[in-house]
């Protein structure tokens, strides 16, 4: 199933896409995506819906975040041996975890605010993972049972706040609209292997993050396995599973973002995301 949120900011209704591609109305069925209403168990209740009996939504207009709200939002950092290599770090032993703030959650065609004060802003696509299920030590062979689906990100970050400035990295993750989740919760039975997955981000146009999953350190099971060792995950929380090469950060000279830029973002079978930069007004 394809999951989305559609309409203005604060008033999206639930939606399904059908064979067609058309978007059907779910709200007199589902309340909003979000905590238990994205559970395994939730998800198989709609799974018994017959979509062709749903209204047909014939202008949906906005598409929102996928996920109404999240319990946590969780990134994975230098996941990628590609990206690991153009920042000039080693490649970690363990998953370098950290969380972005929940309040960052944002439309995946909605405007991109660039941050007061920032210099620093980056992109990074992302395949994004969404629990199903309350996972707590769980080995690394069942880890993909708590899947709930995967949905494309843009794990937006201001360097200077998350580098330069000290404390943690969450800083640098966390400004408004920094993330951009969607446009579908694609449910995990709808992708046969997350580690095969072709990622990419056009900046203006020009292609420059372009890489597969294959390529990263630590697999989709490997981060749940080790992320539930440590912390209980919830259904509905968010996984960022790193970013492949082709950072700003990562260029030679640097480049980042400025008002106006466009960034097309796409992670195979997940749909696509398109922002405009806009500069903080305040």
């Amino acid at each position: 199933m394809k999951l989305l949120r559609y309409g203005n900011k604060g008033t999206e209704k639930p939606g399904i896409l059908d064979a067609n591609g058309a978007v059907r109305d779910l709200s007199a069925h589902v309340r909003d995506f979000a905590g238990e209403a994205v559970s395994l168990d939730a998800l198989d209740a709609v799974r018994k819906i017959d979509v062709n009996s749903l209204p047909v939504v014939e202008n949906p207009g906005r598409i929102g975040s996928c996920l109404a709200t999240v319990p946590n939002f969780f990134c994975v950092g230098l996941n990628y041996a590609k990206h690991a290599e153009e920042t000039g770090a080693e490649p970690p032993k363990e998953p370098i975890i950290f969380s972005k703030a929940s309040s960052a959650l944002s439309g995946p065609f909605d405007p991109v605010i660039i941050p007061k004060g920032s210099e620093k802003s980056d992109w990074e696509v992302e395949l994004g993972v969404v629990i199903g299920k309350t996972c707590s030590y769980v080995s690394e062979a069942d880890a993909l049972d708590y899947v709930a689906g995967y949905c494309t990100i843009n794990d937006m970050s201001e360097r200077s706040f998350q580098i330069e400035r000290g404390g943690q990295w969450i800083k640098g993750k966390s400004a408004p609209t920094f993330g951009p989740v969607g446009p579908y919760l694609v449910t995990a039975d709808e992708v046969a292997d997350p580690q095969n997955l072709n990622v990419s981000l056009k900046l203006n146009g020009e292609t420059v993050q372009d890489s597969n999953t294959n390529d990263m350190i630590f697999t989709v099971a490997q981060i749940i396995s080790h992320m539930s060792q440590f912390m209980e995950l919830q259904a509905g929380d968010i996984i960022a599973t790193g970013t492949p090469s082709g950072v700003g950060m990562g260029m030679k000279p640097q480049r980042f973002l400025k008002p106006g830029d466009t960034m097309e973002i796409t992670v195979e079978g997940l749909g696509t995301q398109k922002q405009v930069t806009q500069a903080y007004v305040g």
